[in-house]
């Protein structure tokens, strides 16, 4: 057994290596996942042959425990609540990391590396759960959206980070009381719920990447304690990829991580343009007006956001794009990085509805064809397409890179109201002369107008 369990692991590690390549593209996206799959089954199956399980009835009944709950909930979560269910994915992983370290550190009393590896992975793993959960309420939208803030919040929070990293070297030094460990717990459990209240719903891409990157590198530091190779290169695969991912969402925005996280971005402030929303005129359309101007315009550009995944519009939107396309209609899809709630969120609930990938492009490939393009319809996108972002240097996007959506030769927006988007700030899009607000829920909206283009031919 000593001689096959590595090559099962470095068969399983292959595995993950080959799922991240091919997930990077759609056409092999299905092959990644499967080859993920195998990798993880050669994972399980290469740690139950280990020595070290003496009792196999317990793994058995977390086995069917876990079954129970995860099968549910990818079968029965719906598409538009993925960043939810990844968030619980991370707690779940997380949990468990920080579970073990807590029984290897009361079965062994480890000292010295062995120690520190053990409290980052604690650490991490106790402070990813309990921030993964919060991150969960906000997009649940069980907890408030908006930060949850209050003076000298930043400056309470690193004095509870640093307890738990003091107490963590004292630990590792070797000085050890009965209470440290718990109190150490507590700080990292107590550090995690005050990293993600403070900060709001447009930052949660970000902070979904940042807790799957925490939650490898608690995997990477539980390898260390176990000894286990399998989930150093495994962590440390999910912690790198994590990392790479916060880094392009951060760009994306034009913010660093310490504003992301410590910024309490999208407090709601007052409108740069000179006044609240609602008392400035906008010009508005019906579904038969808005059907008219697409049904005589050559080409269309769709801006999808979150708006389109809470009203569940996609299925819509390609019933839009069909006919759109068979009257002779350019329509293309921009595809801004951080619309939605998590990284790659509108490709996926366009890809379930079936439209082609190749209609789906990112923002560098579609920005040059906004001022030859007659439509841009908005749908449920906010802070993503607002001028300010490049006119006004005291606006929180300042310098955020957008899609240009107000270079079009005219511009529908599909909103339910004129509140403000994350960000806090009014969007000026709404009110300029080429614009048209189509006021109402998206799915709703979009099924008028398919049904006045199909009525119309």
């Amino acid at each position: 057994m000593d001689s096959i369990l590595p090559l099962i692991y470095l068969l399983a590690a292959g595995g993950f290596v080959l799922a991240i390549k091919w997930m990077n593209h759609p056409s092999t996206a299905r092959r990644g996942v499967i080859i993920g799959e195998i990798g993880m089954l050669l994972a399980v199956i290469g740690t139950l042959l280990r020595a070290e399980v003496v009792e196999y009835q317990w793994v058995l009944i977390g086995l069917a425990i876990g079954s129970a709950i995860g099968a549910p909930l990818a079968y029965l979560m719906p598409m538009t609540a993925v960043p939810q269910l990844t968030a619980l994915s991370h707690a779940f992983g997380a949990c468990a990391s920080a579970l073990i370290g807590t029984a290897e550190y009361y079965k062994q009393s480890p000292h010295g590396f062995a120690m520190g590896a053990l409290s980052a992975e604690t650490l991490l793993g106790y402070l990813t759960t309990t921030a993964s959960v919060i991150a969960f309420g906000k997009l649940q939208e069980i907890l408030p959206t908006r930060p949850l803030t209050y003076k000298g919040q930043n400056v309470v929070s690193f004095i509870v980070l640093g307890g738990a990293v003091v107490l963590g070297i004292v630990m590792t030094a070797g000085w050890s009381d009965p209470w440290m460990f718990p109190t150490f717990i507590g700080f990292s459990l107590l550090f995690g719920i005050m990293l993600v209240t403070p900060i709001g719903g447009a930052d949660m891409p970000t902070v979904i990447a940042l807790l799957n990157s925490s939650a490898g590198v608690a995997a990477a530091a539980m390898g260390f304690v176990l000894d286990n190779r399998l989930l150093i290169i495994a962590g440390a695969l999910n912690g790198t990829a994590g990392l790479l991912l916060s880094i392009i969402m951060c760009k994306a925005m034009n913010r660093s991580f310490t504003n992301v996280l410590f910024g309490a971005f999208g407090q709601v402030t007052a409108s740069t343009g000179g006044g609240a929303a609602v008392q400035r005129p906008v010009r508005s359309a019906t579904p038969e007006e808005a059907a008219a101007i697409l049904d005589a315009s050559s080409s269309v550009i769709i801006i999808p956001g979150y708006g389109m995944a809470v009203a569940q519009a996609q299925h819509k939107i390609r019933e839009l794009y069909d006919l759109l396309s068979r009257r002779g209609v350019n329509v293309r899809f921009a595809i801004h990085p951080v619309a939605g709630r998590m990284p790659g969120h509108m490709n996926v609930l366009l890809a379930e509805a079936d439209i082609p990938y190749d209609k789906l492009l990112e923002m560098d490939e579609i920005n040059n064809d906004f001022p030859m393009t007659d439509v841009a319809l908005v749908v449920g996108a906010n802070d993503v397409v607002n001028p300010l972002a490049r006119s006004d240097k005291d606006s929180p996007i300042a310098g955020m890179p957008i899609l240009d959506a107000d270079k079009a030769r005219t511009v529908m927006i599909i909103k339910r109201g004129m509140s403000p988007g994350f960000a806090g700030i009014d969007n000026e899009l709404y009110y300029m002369d080429k614009s048209l607000m189509l006021f109402g829920d998206a799915k709703g909206f979009v099924t008028s107008i398919v049904k006045e283009l199909g009525s119309s031919h």
